[in-house]
């Protein structure tokens, strides 16, 4: 694909991705994969339909046969016939404090990934490519564990309240403060759970006769955000700016459906690093776009900060804008800070009308002390505020480690998904067969590696996806690409037919990509 983009002079450094076009003999096996998967999943529904094979999937019990199905048959069908036989890939039961490496308990299965049990054995020293642990802050020592244990035995674990009652900690105010600064916005506000951050305070932003304009490639809690406030949906095609500009000028000049009256608000929803495509938004365009069109723009950020940007401030930080150009900036303290929870920042208005009327913020559990405090420790960190440059090594190790990891993955001529800043890396696997195969040998190399398959991915873009770690040392990535590479030759996964060369006289606010062939 020649890939070219001209950005009119918005980037203040180069830009690249790359989604390398799935090979056409691949995808017609993919798809011949999967019809022969579906053929014998009707075959063995047969069987068990007759009583040949024994039927282990959930079923009505006979005496409500004629009551409305709490339970459609079919809608299982994938789950049942597809997904069992590489169940065990999922939901490893981990027994460490999940850092570059984990310990992981064994469990096998007698009969086909239906059941599974243990045996009592845990397999130590696993390389942990898969946890979010972007900054090295999931840790059972250290300074964030004293502090966080300090607090534990001062708070104990829990509030037993919401914050507009009994549950508002000065903990919580400090954090907040702490949150407001690090974004460099006028006010932020803590919540205790990530994924309702974004399900619960977008129906409080906007409502029936408001537009939302969503990324194709949104996560599933910024959709179900938008469906639970009645507001009007319309998608634009993934990190595309015409696809986005076209349907901002078409709700402009038509307005709303019959009526042609015009939209109350009208707000763009993107994310910092989307977490499944490994690549980052292009905020330069958007937020260009969301002036030159009067929109708000909801930014959300869960995989983006600390791990983004040279001070770790995220996305905003790393294309050096102005925090004040996004409207709402959301994020999560799961994944770079290693604890729980979310934030929203922004002006003291949005925050003020957030707390009385965001149902996560009315109804919901103040965050437990202990994890305030975790927080407040990593993100002081993170800042430099702790005294060291412990901090800033970690954000700079962390950009190292996603640039070394990348570049050798693509050397090897597997096909990589992403942004080459971008720590979450998907390498392309495609065939169903593949997804169980590539978990299972890597697992037992004493790599722990997350793979992900229809319908989270496409159909046909089944793949495995690494996070980064600044607690990654070279001796551990090393390893893992040693490992993944053999995998690669054992599996034939080193699919890349191209190799992608970004020009070295380009303007430096363009993006340009040449394939050339090897």
């Amino acid at each position: 694909i020649n890939h070219v983009v001209h950005n009119g002079g918005l980037y203040k450094r180069p830009f690249n991705e790359a989604f390398e076009e799935t090979p056409m003999l691949v995808a017609v096996l993919t798809y011949v994969g999967y019809g022969v998967l579906t053929l014998f999943g009707y075959l063995r529904d047969f069987m068990r339909q007759w009583k040949i094979e024994k039927c282990q999937n959930a079923i009505e019990r006979e005496e409500q046969k004629d009551f409305v199905p709490l339970y459609q048959d079919f809608e299982n069908f994938y789950t049942r016939n597809l997904y069992m036989r590489i169940r065990d890939s999922w939901n490893r039961p981990i027994c460490s404090v999940p850092g570059a490496k984990v310990d992981m308990m064994e469990r096998v299965s007698h009969d086909y990934n239906w059941t599974f049990t243990y045996t009592g054995k845990v397999i130590k020293g696993i390389i942990n490519m898969g946890s979010y642990n972007y900054l090295g802050f999931a840790q059972n020592n250290g300074t964030c564990q004293q502090a966080a244990a300090k607090v534990l035995s001062q708070y104990g674990a829990g509030v037993c309240s919401s914050r507009q009652e009994m549950g508002n900690l000065d903990k919580h105010e400090e954090l907040e403060k702490l949150v407001a600064r690090f974004l460099g916005v006028e006010s932020a506000m803590a919540y205790g759970m990530g994924f309702a951050t974004n399900s619960m305070n977008i129906p409080a932003l906007v409502g029936k006769g408001c537009l939302i304009l969503s990324d194709e490639l949104n996560h599933a809690s910024l959709v179900l955000g938008a469906r639970l406030s009645g507001a009007t949906i319309r998608i634009f095609k993934h990190n595309n700016m015409q696809s986005l500009e076209k349907l901002l000028k078409d709700a402009i000049v038509h307005g709303q459906p019959r009526t042609r009256r015009p939209w109350k608000k009208i707000l763009i929803l993107v994310e910092g690093i989307y977490s499944m495509e490994g690549s980052i938004v292009r905020l330069p365009e958007v937020i260009a776009l969301k002036k030159k069109y009067k929109s708000y723009l909801y930014l959300d950020e869960a995989h983006s900060i600390g791990a983004l940007g040279p001070n770790g401030r995220g996305v905003v930080d790393y294309f050096g804008l102005n925090p004040e150009d996004v409207d709402v900036m959301m994020g999560t303290f799961t994944k770079s800070f290693g604890a729980a929870g979310g934030y929203i920042g922004g002006k003291k208005e949005l925050i003020d009308y957030l707390r009385t009327y965001s149902h996560s913020a009315v109804y919901a559990t103040s965050l437990s002390p202990p994890v305030v405090e975790q927080i407040i420790t990593s993100m002081k960190c993170i800042m430099g505020e702790d005294g060291t440059t412990f901090g800033k090594e970690c954000v700079q190790q962390l950009a190292e480690n996603t640039r070394y990891f990348r570049r050798r993955l693509k050397e090897m001529g597997f096909i990589i998904y992403g942004n080459e800043d971008s720590p979450v890396v998907p390498l392309m696997l495609y065939m169903p067969a593949k997804i169980g195969a590539f978990g299972r040998e890597m697992l037992k190399r004493n790599i722990g590696v997350v793979v992900v398959g229809f319908p989270a991915t496409p159909i046909i873009e089944s793949r495995a996806r690494f996070c980064l770690s600044a607690a990654h040392t070279k001796e551990m990535l090393d390893t893992a690409l040693k490992e993944i590479n053999e995998v690669g030759d054992l599996l034939q996964l080193k699919y890349s037919r191209h190799r992608l060369v970004p020009l070295l006289d380009r303007p430096f606010d363009e993006t340009t990509y040449e394939e050339t062939e090897d």
